[in-house]
């Protein structure tokens, strides 16, 4: 019997430490506050927000205050998350080599802004930044340094990134940017993530501005392009247009066919331009072959 009441009287007691551990626990965990950050994946944000405000995704041909955006950003997220604190914002961009920019350097001077790169190919194409959106946003999550992330990208790749923090507990909340047809953002991310916002055009004009436009000097030796080799870059170009904006846009070209809606036409001028080394204005039969070129590629597709 006495043995009884000792082991009974043990198990009280154990129980009273581990509630009273748990209690002092609770409220520890009660003063720490809530903490976010913000994850751009800045190849979407250039391209998306330079395409709704100047019609193009081609980051020559507009500057981006990026001081001012990051301010705005972060000025929203502290509405959002108003029991919450900034980690930092985290800011993902593709560079040759790896090697800063001027433009980037300036941007990871700010403060409370790290600056992540990934390698940008011949086809100025980011290569593995969605791995260190993934990579941060995991880490953070599993050591509890955030509990909410603003992630601002549309590629369907991120879709691991989101599921790895919220396997740790944090919430992800897609911020993305209005389209002018269709969608920016794959679906299969918009399914995966705790909540969506989209920031509209009127948001983003003050820090978006179009470059005048400089004119084309085309070098002195150039000699005039075969017609195989127009319809060549049409199609190099058309190629191209199509993995970055996917399906849902070459769908939205079709019934326009053969023509192209002008700032289409404009972007495939110019790229164009640049890779003949050779000015197409007033070559209205080169300009019918490029065109032909870009609607080649397209076609193997419907």
């Amino acid at each position: 019997m006495d043995e009884t009441i000792d082991e009974s009287g043990g198990i009280t007691a154990r129980l009273e430490r581990t509630n009273g551990l748990l209690e002092r626990m609770l409220v520890e965990v009660a003063k720490t506050p809530s903490t976010h950050a913000i994850f751009v994946d800045a190849g979407y944000l250039y391209a998306a927000a330079g395409r709704l405000v100047t019609g193009t995704e081609d980051r020559r041909t507009f500057e981006l205050d990026a001081e001012g955006l990051i301010d705005a950003l972060i000025d929203k997220a502290r509405t959002i998350f108003a029991d919450s604190r900034l980690l930092r914002v985290y800011w993902y961009d593709g560079a040759r080599r790896r090697i800063h920019t001027a433009e980037q350097q300036s941007i990871a001077e700010l403060p409370d802004v790290k600056v992540r790169l990934g390698n940008l190919n011949a086809n100025n194409q980011q290569k593995g930044v969605d791995s260190l959106i993934r990579s941060d946003l995991e880490s953070l999550a599993r050591h509890r340094a955030i509990s909410d992330a603003a992630l601002i990208g549309g590629d369907e790749d991120l879709v691991s990134a989101v599921e790895a923090a919220q396997g740790y507990g944090a919430r992800v909340h897609l911020w993305g940017i209005e389209a002018p047809d269709g969608r920016n953002q794959a679906e299969p991310l918009l399914w995966e993530v705790d909540s969506q916002r989209t920031f509209d055009a009127d948001f983003f004009k003050p820090f978006v501005t179009r470059r005048p436009a400089a004119p084309y000097e085309p070098a002195a030796t150039a000699a005039r392009p075969s017609r195989d080799d127009v319809r060549f870059v049409g199609a190099q170009i058309s190629a191209k247009w199509l993995s970055a904006r996917g399906r849902e846009a070459l769908v939205g070209l079709l019934p326009g066919h053969p023509y192209l809606p002008g700032s289409v036409d404009q972007e495939l001028l110019v790229e164009a331009e640049r890779l003949l080394d050779y000015s197409l204005r007033g070559q209205s039969d080169l300009r019918r072959v490029l065109r032909d070129g870009f609607w080649d590629h397209l076609q193997k597709y419907y």
